[in-house]
């Protein structure tokens, strides 16, 4: 039995839900003798970890917690390099009906977009960090992102971000242009990238 649930932990990148517990047979009071003699950790309701002596892994405990997500804005621009800032939150867009609660956790620290759910999938792609899959926005989809919550963003790392994704050689013009018109921010794409391209 030990080694089924840890098989089940290891093969979720360290992390399981109730479902996934229930699923290979733990029952309710076996999963509280192994969160007692300390080898499961109860994160949160329903969300639990194998306890290991390293700490945790943010990347491993989000793409858990928040498979539906998508990261975008600050976490996707330092992930494609166009901030050298380490955010202080994973910055997560997820469906704008998702419950609120989810949200409210003391770690890790994480800042919500509620997106309309025609918008949420646009742009949405895999990357990999620290070895784990992780749900991403392209770079397009992050600079459009960018342009829309501009007023809300710090000026340096608008800016900077900017110019990066000018240099970058990854860059995908033909599908900045068709996101902007999408997401109405043709002309700021325009008054702001157009002249450097």
């Amino acid at each position: 039995m030990a080694d089924c649930i840890k098989e089940l932990f290891e093969k979720n990148n360290g992390y399981a839900t109730t479902k996934d517990i229930k699923d290979v047979s733990i029952t309710y009071y076996e999963l509280n003798r192994y969160i007692k003699n300390g080898n499961i950790i109860r994160i949160k309701q329903g969300h639990y970890k194998w306890n290991k002596s390293e700490d945790f892994d943010e990347v491993a405990l989000i793409s858990h917690m928040f498979a539906d997500g998508i990261l975008c804005m600050d976490t996707a621009l330092f992930h494609y390099g166009y901030t050298d800032r380490t955010p202080s939150q994973w910055h997560i867009a997820v469906d704008k009906d998702s419950s609120k609660t989810r949200f409210k956790i003391d770690y890790p620290f994480v800042k919500p977009y509620y997106i309309e759910r025609k918008y949420l999938g646009i742009g949405a792609t895999f990357s990999e960090m620290d070895g784990i899959r992780v749900r991403i926005y392209d770079r397009e989809r992050v600079i459009c992102d960018c342009l829309r919550y501009m007023p809300k963003m710090d000026k340096e790392t608008f800016n900077k971000s900017i110019q990066a994704y000018v240099s970058d050689n990854h860059k995908n013009i033909k599908m900045l242009i068709e996101y902007s018109k999408r997401f109405g921010v043709y002309k700021k794409m325009q008054t702001w990238i157009g002249v450097w391209l």
